[in-house]
């Protein structure tokens, strides 16, 4: 018994070192709250959701990104010409938080010398406001204060990945590509295969790091697989998805 004890200590080490990432609080609030809904998204349409999931901690900092708090825009999604996207906003910057502010009842705490404020470009991203709110410089602690519409803005951005971008209508060819490509993998494998570790990194090297692609640098594969593995998200997902695991247990 006692062999047993010290062998699950041992393996949970591993684990701990394996998935260092997950030791921080951020990050685990960030995954808890779009883990199921991106593999919902992942299964529905054919999107491996580690690969997922490591893209979106990386495009919006885990969520910290304050275009992405602003409009649940988790995957840097740029706007359609019929989208409406976040415009130049006066905001300022927190020397002391490192960030910048965008919430009108938290600038208010900040000394006016810890606050450097200036004009910011437009995103050029889709905001997923309300209607009403979208495309406005009102309201910009929304999603913030009210959960649901933040985790209704999120999934509407991860079901527009899925299906504006990876898309076999899209006008990109890399994305038609990656379409078929993933398409004819589950029609041969199953579902399943779209929790593998090798299909997750060839979604990634097949999105990114080439010309005409979702993000042309190399050093961005080389991020999104490092999000990847650290918090072993391809694992996270598998076991909510197979073993049927909570979060919390799969985290664990």
């Amino acid at each position: 018994m006692r062999y047993f004890f010290i062998i699950i200590v041992m393996m949970l080490s591993l684990d701990a070192q394996q998935y260092s990432f997950r030791k921080y609080e951020h990050v685990k609030i960030f995954y808890e709250e779009i883990a199921l809904d991106a593999i919902e998204v992942g299964v529905k349409y054919n999107i491996p959701p580690a690969a997922l999931l490591a893209i979106t901690g990386l495009e919006s900092g885990y969520g910290s990104g304050y275009v992405s708090q602003i409009t649940g825009n988790i995957l840097s999604l740029g706007a359609y010409k019929s989208d409406k996207e976040l415009p130049r906003l006066y905001l300022p910057y927190s020397k002391s938080k490192k960030s910048v502010l965008y919430d009108a009842k938290e600038i208010a705490k900040h000394k006016k010398s810890d606050l450097s404020w200036r004009l910011r470009p437009a995103s050029l991203k889709r905001d997923y406001r309300p209607a009403k709110y979208a495309g406005s410089s009102k309201h910009l602690a929304l999603l913030k204060y009210d959960a649901k519409l933040k985790n209704d803005a999120r999934l509407a951005c991860l079901n527009d990945f899925a299906l504006r971008w990876i898309s076999k209508d899209s006008s990109v060819k890399v994305y038609r590509d990656i379409r078929e490509w993933i398409n004819l993998e589950v029609k041969k494998k199953g579902t399943k295969i779209l929790f593998s570790q090798s299909i997750n990194e060839h979604f990634i090297d097949k999105i990114g790091g080439h010309p005409h692609s979702f993000n042309y640098r190399k050093s961005w594969t080389k991020k999104v697989k490092l999000i990847m593995n650290k918090v072993g998200l391809v694992a996270l997902t598998r076991d909510i998805y197979s073993k049927h695991m909570s979060f919390k247990e799969a985290w664990k």
